[in-house]
């Protein structure tokens, strides 16, 4: 099934007599506020252990996983999606397809906590979140999400700098972690909001999106929104993209998609009718922008759903 996720350019994999193991082999790039580390599995294998000191960004290149941590069930890891795991936090690691013909390949990024601190505060003192003791933050419940096109990006480019010989890679590689964490929080908003309605904070951009699900269906003013929130349009378009990393627009898109993919797991609704019902009046264009976000149309979405 088709997922709305984005996952980094894999690397090279490692030469076959370079391997010094078959199960998480590590190949590690230095610099001066994190530690690149690339992690390759050539062979099934369950539980394998694996901590580290400073907060680390994980993000699955190639083939599966099945991920334990905070003594949780296990759970599927593919490319396409990040884990964030707090500083010495173990985690647990099964291989239940690795083989020579189809490793498996893993980023680990661990960030110095200095940094992460740092850029936090930088945030909060020049670009507030609306809302009381509503701060910039890494989010520990939120430690599971899909990349999209941003987090994909950032992370190919902090490959990119870690691999290269150039004498400024440390600075390059500053901001592109500052673009990471950003793109971090910005995610986890998101994933709070999808969530439970008790579980995100009551802040302007918490009700503004309660108010456009429950008018999913149907026309949305975004001059209307504004008003309601006692905005400019301007100021809405900006608080969106401050604290969700998305437009409002593309964040009412984003809902009628998953509305459209709820109905479409009905095989015996029409195309046409789903269109309707997720608030697109133009039939072929929903079908566009479907295909644009998902990779497939909507009808082949539903045959997969059978």
């Amino acid at each position: 099934m088709a997922r709305s996720k984005v996952a980094p350019a894999a690397p090279a994999l490692s030469g076959e007599y370079s391997l010094k193991t078959l199960i998480e082999n590590r190949t590690i790039y230095n610099l001066e506020h994190c530690e690149m580390n690339l992690f390759e599995t050539y062979q099934k294998s369950d539980k394998v252990a694996l901590k580290f000191n400073d907060l680390v960004v994980t993000s699955m290149l190639r083939g599966k996983k099945v991920m334990h941590l905070f003594g949780d069930p296990g759970f599927d890891y593919l490319p396409g999606e990040s884990v964030i795991v707090p500083a010495n936090v173990e985690m647990k690691i099964d291989f239940p397809e690795a083989q020579m013909e189809k490793p498996t390949q893993c980023l680990a990024l661990a960030i110095d906590n200095r940094k992460i601190e740092a850029t936090l505060q930088l945030l909060n003192e020049k670009y507030p979140r609306d809302g009381r003791d509503n701060y910039w933050q890494l989010d520990d419940r939120n430690f599971f999400f899909y990349n999209n096109q941003e987090m994909a990006q950032t992370l190919n480019k902090l490959v990119r700098i870690c691999q290269s010989t150039s004498i400024t890679k440390d600075v390059m590689a500053d901001l592109a972690l500052q673009e990471l964490l950003i793109t971090i929080t910005q995610s986890q908003t998101m994933k709070a909001l999808e969530g439970s309605e008790s579980a995100a904070k009551s802040t302007v951009i918490s009700e503004l999106t309660r108010l456009i699900r429950s008018n999913i269906s149907g026309k949305i003013d975004l001059k209307l929104l504004a008003r309601t929130a006692c905005l400019s349009t301007t100021s809405l378009y900006r608080m969106f993209k401050r604290e969700l990393g998305v437009s409002p627009m593309e964040f009412i898109i984003l809902e009628r998609i998953k509305l459209a993919k709820r109905l479409l797991k009905n095989q015996d609704i029409y195309i046409k009718h789903v269109s309707y019902e997720a608030g697109f009046d133009d039939c072929n264009y929903f079908i566009r922008i479907f295909k644009h976000y998902e990779g497939i149309t909507p009808k082949q979405y539903q045959q997969l759903n059978s």
